[in-house]
């Protein structure tokens, strides 16, 4: 099965198309390799496929006949992505958190002040 249509299958992308865009931007390895959406899957591969700043590691187990539903995914792959990829991303959604909302607009005076007032401190 090619690969842009596999993980169309496997509910990895929500679309063929968007499937395809991303293996031509370079966001998916089959065994290390950049691969090219006609490029055929088979069960034993290896694939790395890139998506919202995760690199998800994932082993092809088997290849379906069509799309599968979501309860039926993981005869198909199974997910070896490390847990640490994850907490990096969750300390790096909360390290974000910190900063103004956006759309709030420019800081107020009271931001200002206490902005100057902090980096008095430290001189």
């Amino acid at each position: 099965m090619r690969i842009d249509k596999f993980l169309w299958a496997v509910r990895f992308y929500k679309t063929r198309n968007v499937s395809a865009d991303a293996i031509k931007k370079g966001h998916v390895r089959i065994n290390g390799v950049i691969a090219k959406p006609s490029k055929e899957v088979f069960g034993g591969d290896q694939l790395d496929v890139r998506k919202n700043q995760i690199t998800y590691r994932i082993l092809v187990l088997d290849t379906p006949k069509s799309r599968v539903g979501a309860k039926l995914v993981p005869q198909y792959i199974k997910d070896q992505t490390p847990k640490e990829v994850f907490e990096n991303q969750e300390l790096l959604k909360l390290a974000k958190d910190y900063y103004r909302k956006k759309g709030t607009g420019r800081p107020t005076k009271k931001d200002r002040r206490d902005l100057d007032d902090f980096l008095e401190e430290e001189t």
